[in-house]
């Protein structure tokens, strides 16, 4: 296996995060899940740690969209933390289309640990905070 490059790294994690999005976005839980390894962590506010992917499952099939919205996620710093590792830093705005069109719900902010695993970028854990 050869080293992958500081472009490969971000383009790749990059890549992983924006599929996570868009999934999570259109509600379809097997691909959010697909993207975490087995053992993943994911830390939100007001809950406690889901640990592994049946519990990342239940959480995104309970939180599957019930109106048109949007995570906007900008700002990404990608850093490599060895070979096949790296953490990654987005912020992120929520958006809901409601009766009265597009309305900010809320905004925060990504920290994420991914693994290379049989060549695609995988979430080891995801930690999320709101800013208020």
């Amino acid at each position: 296996m050869s080293e992958t490059t500081y472009a490969e790294t971000v383009a790749g994690v990059r890549a992983t995060i924006g599929a996570h999005t868009q999934a999570q976005d259109a509600g379809r839980t097997d691909e959010i899940v697909a993207l975490y390894t087995p053992d993943a962590v994911l830390e939100v506010p007001g809950i406690d740690p889901l640990e592994g992917r049946e519990a990342i499952r239940q959480a995104f099939k309970g939180w599957e969209p019930t109106q048109p919205q949007l995570h906007m996620v900008s700002n990404t710093v990608v850093t490599p933390a060895g070979e096949g590792e790296a953490t990654a830093v987005s912020d992120v705005v929520f958006l809901q289309r409601g009766e009265s069109g597009w309305a900010v719900q809320i905004t925060g902010r990504y920290v994420d640990t991914l693994r290379r695993v049989d060549g695609k970028w995988l979430f080891l854990r995801r930690t999320t905070s709101y800013q208020v």
